[in-house]
């Protein structure tokens, strides 16, 4: 651990921030035009946090809400930004300069940056370390297999951004697959954590399948996230259509993207696939998860997908690619298909779990007690809240070190 940087004035002012309770300042998003887990991972950390007595100091992206809803205890901060095609974004000109100020009049224990948040992750972690207070990065960087053109993209960038990792104090990867790729691409200084994504197993469990009885499917498989290129949604489709299957077997998608109105157009005389668009309300999507027999994820890069645990969790026999963490947290829970052989492993997985039912009943009950015993939101809170307190600890001792030397 790097030691960290103290100003040499309002030393008293400092120590007292430590007698309050803990106080965190989280970097995350909330815009309504990013549909992904980078947007729940937010959410549901802010809750959670919010419903063990932290404050919280929210800073995010201006976004199309005119009011943004926060959970007691979390001050919002809304920066201006340019956002370019929901993949990147840049801070306006003044953002640093408004980071800072509520930084400094704030005093936070502890700075945590969900990357990428945008032009400014080199400069946060910076600026937290000249005004003595750690920062912690969560890298949700996606990466994929090595011999795919996604994976060789996920590989470059995050060579590229090795450097700005090691800026932070401390770094949450979601899984040892990801640590090690890190170790491999050149981290040396930024102290790893693994701690996955976790998902509310409360809420996300298994009920009855009332949406499945509404559609009349005897049995229903499930896509949910983003309808974009390297989902390989088209793939899935495609599976679906070609095993021939009765039609009371239903193939719902939910979710939008690049690629959704395409697909709608090309399958609009298919009744058994059902497009639903992203699903806003969570007890719809609960709902969807539970009368979920089969989800597929046939991603091409992931980092740890939100919505696959909440699917595992709520008891649907798992497929998944071999790609990000994905492969790492469903193995030995559900079939997980080499992305090289996809349209070639993607029908037989398929054709299997509809033929053997047994089978498919298995994975489910694996998928789930997986889901509850690695990956439940609870959990990853205990891992954080720890994590911070750690840092805490070290910065208080690094700080009166340093006034004792000064002295």
């Amino acid at each position: 651990m790097r030691r960290i940087r103290m100003p040499l004035t309002n030393f008293s002012a400092y120590a007292r921030s430590w007698k309050i309770e803990m106080k965190i300042a989280w970097f995350g998003h909330v815009a309504s035009a990013r549909r992904n887990g980078i947007v729940s991972y937010s959410r549901m950390m802010l809750n959670g946090l919010s419903a063990r007595g932290v404050d919280v100091v929210f800073f995010f992206h201006a976004t199309r809400e005119r009011h943004l809803v926060t959970p007691p205890n979390v001050r919002a901060v809304r920066i201006g930004a340019l956002d370019l095609l929901n993949r990147a974004t840049v801070s306006s000109l003044r953002a640093e300069k408004t980071i800072e100020n509520v930084l400094r009049h704030e005093r936070p224990q502890i700075a945590h940056v969900s990357l990428s948040f945008s032009n400014l992750d080199s400069s946060i972690p910076e600026m937290c370390h000249e005004l003595g207070i750690p920062s912690v990065a969560t890298i949700h960087t996606p990466y994929g297999g090595p011999g795919s053109w996604w994976g060789t993209a996920m590989k470059v960038l995050y060579r590229v951004t090795v450097n700005t990792f090691d800026k932070y104090d401390a770094a949450i990867v979601f899984s040892e697959n990801q640590k090690r790729m890190l170790e491999k691409y050149g981290v040396e200084k930024v102290a790893l954590h693994v701690i996955p994504n976790g998902i509310d197993v409360e809420s996300f469990a298994p009920g009855e399948p009332d949406y499945k009885q509404e559609l009349g499917a005897r049995l229903l498989i499930s896509y949910v996230g983003r309808v974009d290129p390297e989902k390989n949604v088209g793939a899935l489709c495609e599976a679906f259509t070609g095993l021939d299957l009765p039609s009371d077997y239903y193939l719902v998608i939910a979710g939008d993207g690049l690629d959704y109105g395409r697909l709608r157009r090309k399958y609009a005389d298919d009744p058994r696939i059902v497009f639903r668009g992203h699903i806003s309300d969570s007890r719809e999507l609960r709902r969807l998860l539970r009368a979920s027999d089969i989800n597929v994820l046939p991603s091409s890069v992931e980092g740890l997908s939100i919505a696959m645990l909440e699917a595992m969790a709520s008891g649907a026999a798992m497929v998944v690619t071999d790609v990000g963490s994905d492969g790492e947290a469903v193995r030995g829970a559900g079939i997980v298909l080499d992305l090289e052989d996809l349209e070639g492993q993607l029908p037989l997985a398929l054709r299997s779990l509809i033929e053997f039912p047994e089978f498919r009943q298995e994975l489910r009950r694996r998928a789930r007690q997986r889901a509850v015993e690695q990956y439940s939101l609870q959990g990853n809170l205990d891992k954080l809240v720890q994590l911070y307190e750690e840092l805490d600890s070290r910065n208080r001792s690094n700080f009166y070190a340093y006034r004792n030397e000064i002295a």
